[in-house]
């Protein structure tokens, strides 16, 4: 196998042939020269797989799939996904461990698999996913069942005189069509005299229709209005499609739970008999804060996929949940600062304050040469005012920064021959490939991991509209990372 620089048969992501001078080392030299370096290293390791599509490692392979498919999580990876790797290499029983949960895909696939799974996740909305999930996987009795029927057939908040305020957002203002916000605010009148657990679903399965009663659609970076809603910020119009109106999104989405029941499942009582699934357990909050706490060497495994460095917020896509999870304009912001740096808005983070412990992480993406040339490309950019954003080059310095210590904590918290395998894709700013598979494997070859392959997607993904309108069409690699433990 031979690395990009020499031939294009990988499909790994073509580098523009312009030279982008950088100051590095007391020399100039170009981004594109640092790239063939460092995958010349890995082309042993870079491998495409055509069992990887992109159906699989993505949310697409869940559309179908009981419970799975309740919430449009569009940045989950597939239970199709972790079973074919806990299968393949393999991994039967033990611990897993996943530091960026997200809607628990592979907390919940591995539990159904007899491994006890632990997650860690920031977003209220991913935690309470999971929170659901794991009440009606455990704790929801057949009367409950029989309850959310009745609720599917007799739609008993259309006969409610009682209407709950809608909690919004500066963000959200205006996101639903009038009727619409009142009928949520007669479902959630009707819902809160239900049992605790019976409400916990119907909220839930509320959280799940947002997107599809209102005028917004998740757009990655930001929610996309549709001109209906009245707001006029600029540019195309966008026309998101049909807009459900709520009978009809919440009568559906209560079929379609009720229907994935296996109602043999679940006892006439709740203590009439142990579950006998495996425990799901969740840690709520930061990874960088609670990867700290866990125990060294504990657990068999870690397959996740964290935010990639896209500019993606989630506190912006998923603020029609987190609006109505009660999350405040004060609270928003303080979200958006403690999530991994994956924003323009992220500020620096004093990672050592943080922890004096991560000297050695923050030394291993110091030295890592590729990333130290990217970052002096984007701050010479950013000075000649050739960015879209200011904010790019704090964000990718942080980003790296951040998963280094994010790697390190992993390597101490997973016992020796353990696996760490990982989703995420490349990038590119200004022009620049962002090889961030090899960075982040050389600096957990740093850290305490050998890395044994880069499983490479067979299709890459292209980049952004506004990339390809400067600097044309250029695939990027979308990769699995299998490391193991040292």
């Amino acid at each position: 196998m031979q690395s990009e620089c020499n031939t294009s048969s990988l499909g790994l992501s073509s580098l523009r042939r312009k030279k982008l001078l950088v100051e590095f080392d007391g020399g100039r030299i170009t981004v594109e020269k640092l790239n063939c370096q460092a995958e010349s290293r890995w082309v042993n390791k870079l491998y495409v797989d055509n069992s990887l599509t992109r159906a699989l490692v993505s949310f697409q392979a869940d559309k179908e799939r009981a419970s799975y498919r309740w919430f449009k999580y569009k940045e989950a990876f597939s239970a199709g996904l972790i079973e074919h790797l806990l299968s393949r290499y393999p991994i039967e029983n033990g611990v897993l461990l996943d530091p960026f949960a997200g809607s628990g895909t592979a907390l919940f696939a591995a539990g159904g698999l007899g491994m006890r799974a632990e997650g860690i996740e920031l977003l209220p909305i991913g935690r309470t996913i999971i929170a659901t999930k794991k009440l009606i996987d455990r704790d929801l009795t057949r009367a409950d069942v029989r309850r959310l029927a009745f609720w599917r057939d007799e739609r008993p908040w259309r006969k409610s005189q009682a209407v709950q305020p809608i909690p919004e957002l500066r963000i959200t203002r205006g996101a639903y069509p009038d009727q619409t916000r009142e009928e949520m605010g007669r479902f959630l009148a009707v819902a809160e005299q239900e049992e605790k657990r019976v409400r916990a679903v119907l909220f839930f399965a509320l959280l799940c229709i947002l997107e599809s009663i209102s005028y917004t659609r998740k757009d990655g970076q930001y929610l996309r209005w549709d001109h209906r809603s009245g707001r006029r910020p600029g540019g195309k119009i966008f026309d998101k499609g049909e807009i459900l109106i709520f009978d009809k999104a919440m009568t559906d989405k209560l079929r379609q739970i009720v229907a994935d029941l296996p109602t043999g499942h679940f006892p006439e009582d709740l203590f009439a008999k142990t579950r006998s699934k495996a425990d799901v357990k969740l840690h709520e909050g930061s990874c960088l804060d609670i990867l700290p706490q866990l125990q060294a060497q504990s657990y068999d495994c870690l397959i996740t996929s964290p935010p990639y460095c896209n500019r993606y917020d989630y506190t912006r896509t998923y603020a029609l949940e987190l609006a109505l999870l009660g999350v405040d304009e004060e609270g928003l912001v303080k979200l958006r600062q403690e999530m991994l740096s994956c924003t323009v808005e992220n500020r620096a983070k004093d990672l050592l304050r943080l922890n004096p412990a991560w000297k050695s992480a923050i030394a291993a993406a110091d030295e890592q040469a590729l990333l130290r040339g990217i970052l002096a490309y984007l701050d010479s950019q950013k000075e000649l005012g050739l960015l879209n954003n200011d904010g790019i080059p704090r964000m990718v310095r942080g980003y790296f920064y951040e998963m280094a210590c994010v790697i390190f904590e992993s390597a101490r918290v997973l016992k020796a021959g353990a696996p760490l395998i990982m989703v995420n894709d490349n990038v590119r700013y200004a022009g620049a490939s962002i090889s961030v598979d090899v960075i982040l494997s050389e600096i957990a070859e740093r850290l305490g991991f050998a890395a044994e392959r880069i499983l490479i997607l067979p299709n890459g993904k292209g980049n952004s509209s506004q990339q390809m309108g400067r600097h044309g069409r250029n695939a990027l690699r979308k990769c699995v990372y299998v490391w193991r433990k040292k």
